[in-house]
């Protein structure tokens, strides 16, 4: 089988689960397949969102963060079960083991996809057999389906595997492209959003072809070093290897400061967790990860430590937020003795194009002003990929000490061990 292997180049597997949450659900419970089935939170309340729908649902118009009463409107027999997270990580980590028997380089990039680096495992076949074998087990063992890209790099096995879902596998090869992807509309590309398929618009490029053949110099003074990336992608460029080492990134991101003099008057303590919560909103949407559990440190004059945590209901990056949740922490915390460090923590880390949030009653106005993050993990989940579209606080910078930030793994799927911390309630 080596000689339908490329001498030189390499082949890559994008492997994507279809509409993962339902499926899980249906293999769970057979009597839900055929259904249209949707997930979402606040199940009781008519404003809940839909986190993912079954394909079912989707014929109807229901879509991944669309309000729930949205949804029944559409769809009046549709199916609402709320998320079972500890149900959808063990499916993950046994698809996971799957992939591991073609080879180890496997790179997870979410708890439903992942990429694999099948250049050497001929001895299993040519990669169309690895493929189909890989969507067979994955179907019979775990009742999943899933679509599967072919190409000579991520980029392009990413977008194959977007072609045919349900249950797809498609091959692109680089001689594929202007044929395949150039007459596409920028915005049907991955890593291409809607605010930057405008602003390509707006000096005259609407599709990927355009893009192609575009003006590099014109492209970064549009888009920075972005736009040359983009660029190189639509010629299909992409030299980023298969990485399995990527999953032990980061696993927290906090930071702390020692203060100048011993502390116990509770304002001053307050504007000190407001800074670091600030800190850690920045080192948050740098690596575009939203923290799960939010946890605090606090050294007394004695140098006795404590620490504290709590897992949170909504996964959160903002500086208000983190703010609020450490303040609560510190006061259930704190004994009233003056006070040598603090450092604030998030741990349990969430990728924000797969975050989950749960809406409640009370916090759906103010969210619902934040349409543009849902319309943005919409485009994310459904359509585009990666997200180039960036908080402006995912650049800042900041000179403060990180503290305890030994940072490992972003995808909270893997994480099997709750944490020791964590505060009851």
């Amino acid at each position: 089988m080596k000689e339908m292997y490329p001498k030189n180049g390499k082949v890559i597997l994008h492997v994507d689960m279809n509409s993962f949450y339902a499926s899980v659900e249906m293999a769970y419970d057979p009597k839900l397949k055929g259904k249209p089935l949707a997930i979402a939170g606040n199940v009781e309340e008519r404003r809940g969102i839909i986190v993912t729908c079954s394909y079912e649902a989707r014929k109807f118009g229901v879509k991944t963060t669309m309000p729930l009463w949205e949804a029944r409107k559409l769809c009046p027999q549709l199916v609402v079960m709320k998320p079972n997270f500890e149900r959808y990580r063990a499916v993950s980590l046994a698809m996971f083991e799957i992939l591991r028997h073609y080879t180890d380089l496997v790179e997870p990039v979410s708890i439903d996809e992942g990429y694999l680096d099948i250049t050497e495992s001929f001895e299993f076949g040519s990669p169309i057999e690895i493929a189909e074998s890989i969507q067979k087990r994955i179907h019979e063992q775990l009742d999943i389906p899933c679509s599967i890209g072919i190409a000579p790099n991520k980029f392009l096995a990413k977008t194959a595997s977007d072609m045919k879902k349900p249950m797809g596998i498609t091959v692109l090869r680089k001689r594929d492209i202007p044929k395949v992807l150039w007459p596409l509309n920028t915005n049907e590309m991955h890593g291409v959003g809607k605010k930057t398929a405008e602003k390509l618009a707006s000096i005259g490029i609407h599709t990927i072809g355009d893009l192609a053949n575009g003006n590099e110099l014109q492209l970064k003074t549009l888009l920075g070093i972005n736009g040359i990336r983009l660029k190189e992608r639509a010629n299909g460029m992409d030299h980023r290897p298969v990485d399995p080492e990527s999953i032990e990134e980061f696993k927290s991101i906090g930071n702390s400061t020692t203060l100048p003099k011993d502390v116990s008057n509770q304002l001053e303590l307050f504007h000190v967790l407001e800074s670091l919560a600030e800190t850690v909103s920045v080192r948050l949407k740098r690596k575009k990860v939203l923290a799960s559990t939010l946890g605090i440190t606090i050294r007394y004059k004695d140098r006795k430590t404590i620490t504290r945590s709590k897992k949170l209901t909504n996964p959160i990056d903002h500086k208000e937020d983190l703010s609020s949740f450490a303040k609560q922490l510190f006061l259930k915390s704190w004994n009233g003795d003056p006070i040598r460090l603090l450092g604030i923590t998030g741990t349990d880390l969430v990728d924000s194009d797969h975050a989950y949030k749960q809406l409640d009653l009370f916090s759906y106005e103010k969210d619902a002003k934040k349409e543009p993050l849902l319309n943005t993990i919409s485009s994310l989940r459904e359509k585009y990929g990666k997200s180039i579209i960036e908080n402006a606080g995912a650049h800042q910078t900041d000179g403060s000490q990180n503290i305890g930030t030994g940072t490992s793994f972003n995808k909270d799927f893997l994480r099997t061990f709750p944490n020791k911390n964590e505060d009851p309630d």
